[in-house]
C-alpha cells in the first residue's frame, strides 16, 4: 500500500502500486514488484525528443527553450501552451491539419471556459500531447518520411524514437508496444527501467556525446520554462522549479510518473543522478503525488529535509467536501527501506 484517503480521522480508501529508484542507472529502492512490465504512456516524452535533439533539429529550426519544454510536455492546452504550440509548428511551415493526435477541451479551467464562451470547439492543439507530435512531424520530415505516416511504428523517425527509449531504459528492442490516447506509439517496459532511464537523462555522464549533450539541453529547457511542461497548478511544474535546469518531472496517464534529478555533491547519500518512477495499480492520479514528494523528502533531496512550500499542497492533498469544510487527506503512507 503507498497512499491512503482518509475521511474524519479514519482510512476509506488506499491505493496499491510499486516504486523503483536508480542512482547513476543502479537501482537502490525497489517496493512492490518494480520489475513488472507497465505502460509508461507520457512519462517517456523527453526520451522521445532525443532524436529531434540529436539531428540538430533545434538548431536548424532556432527553437526556444519553451518550445522544447512544449515538446516533452502534456500541458494544459492554456494560450501559452497553444502559442508555443503554433509557432513551433510554423517553424517548418507545418499546419495544424496535419497533427495526429484528436481534439479535446484543455485541461486548463480558464482556458475550458473562455472556449466554451466563444462558442468555439476544441481544437488538435489543445491536446496535452500537440507538441510531441510536432516534434515528431519535424523528425519525420528530417529522417524522409511520408508525414501522413508519421505515427507509424514502422516509419524512420518512429524507429529512431523506439531505439532511443529503449537504449535509455537499459532493454533490448525492440519493447512492446501499444497505442496511446494520442494515436502514437506508447511502450511497455518494467518499472526499473523506467527509473533507468530518468537516471540517465539526470546525469548522462557515459553516454555519447551527442545523447548526453540532447539530455542536458532538455533539462535546461524545462527549467527555463516549467510552465510550458504542464500548467501552473501541475506537480510537474512544481517540481521542476525547486531545482530549475537540475530537474525533470513527467506524469503518464493511469498512474505513472517519473523524476529525474541530476547530480548534486549536497546530498551525500545519493550525489549522481536521481531515477524515480512510480506505478498506481488503479491508475489513479492522487495515488501517486504524496508518494512522489514522501519519496523525495526521505531520500533527503529537499534542503534541510523539510519539504518545500510548494510542494505541501502535493504532499497532503486536502479533501472538501461541498460546504468547503476539510474532510480528509491524501496521504503517503509507504515505508521506506531507506
Amino acid at each position: 500500500m503507498l497512499t491512503v484517503v482518509t475521511r474524519s480521522g479514519q482510512v476509506e480508501s488506499w491505493h496499491r502500486g510499486a516504486v523503483a529508484v536508480c542512482h547513476d542507472g543502479e537501482p537502490v529502492l525497489a517496493v512492490g514488484d518494480v520489475d513488472g512490465f507497465v505502460f509508461a504512456r507520457s512519462a517517456v516524452k523527453p526520451l522521445q525528443a532525443l532524436p529531434f535533439l540529436e539531428r540538430g533539429l533545434a538548431e536548424r529550426l532556432a527553437l526556444p527553450d519553451a518550445e522544447l519544454a512544449v515538446m516533452c510536455a502534456s500541458h494544459d492546452g492554456a494560450p501559452v501552451h497553444t502559442a508555443a504550440v503554433r509557432s513551433f509548428l510554423a517553424r517548418g511551415g507545418l499546419r495544424e491539419d496535419q497533427l495526429g493526435c484528436g481534439p479535446h477541451a484543455p485541461f486548463d479551467a480558464d482556458a475550458r471556459r473562455d472556449l466554451l464562451r466563444s462558442g468555439a470547439k476544441p481544437e488538435k492543439v489543445h491536446n496535452n500531447c500537440s507538441g510531441k507530435h510536432t516534434g515528431f512531424l519535424h523528425l519525420a520530415r528530417a529522417c524522409g518520411d511520408d508525414l501522413t505516416r508519421y505515427l507509424e511504428p514502422d516509419s524512420r523517425a518512429q524507429q529512431e524514437v523506439h531505439a532511443a527509449v529503449a537504449a535509455m531504459a537499459g532493454c533490448p528492442a525492440p519493447l512492446p508496444l501499444g497505442l496511446d490516447g494520442c494515436g502514437a506509439p506508447t511502450f511497455r517496459l518494467p518499472l526499473v527501467a523506467l527509473a533507468r532511464a530518468f537516471s540517465r537523462l539526470a546525469n548522462p555522464t557515459g553516454l555519447p556525446p551527442v545523447r548526453a549533450a540532447a539530455c542536458r539541453r532538455i533539462l535546461q529547457a524545462v527549467g527555463t520554462a516549467p510552465t510550458l511542461l504542464a500548467g501552473e497548478e501541475r506537480l510537474c511544474t512544481a517540481l521542476v522549479r525547486t531545482w530549475p535546469g537540475g530537474c525533470f518531472a513527467k506524469n503518464g496517464a493511469e498512474g505513472v510518473y517519473a523524476v529525474a534529478l541530476a547530480p548534486d555533491p549536497a546530498r551525500r547519500r545519493w550525489p549522481g543522478g536521481l531515477g524515480l518512477s512510480i506505478k498506481i495499480d488503479d491508475g489513479a492520479e492522487r495515488g501517486y503525488q504524496p508518494v512522489v514528494v514522501d519519496l523525495l523528502r526521505r531520500l533527503g533531496v529537499f534542503a534541510g529535509d523539510a519539504v518545500p512550500a510548494a510542494l505541501q499542497a502535493f504532499h497532503r492533498v486536502p479533501i472538501h467536501n461541498t460546504q468547503r469544510r476539510e474532510v480528509g487527506e491524501v496521504r503517503c503512507a509507504a515505508e521506506w527501506p531507506l
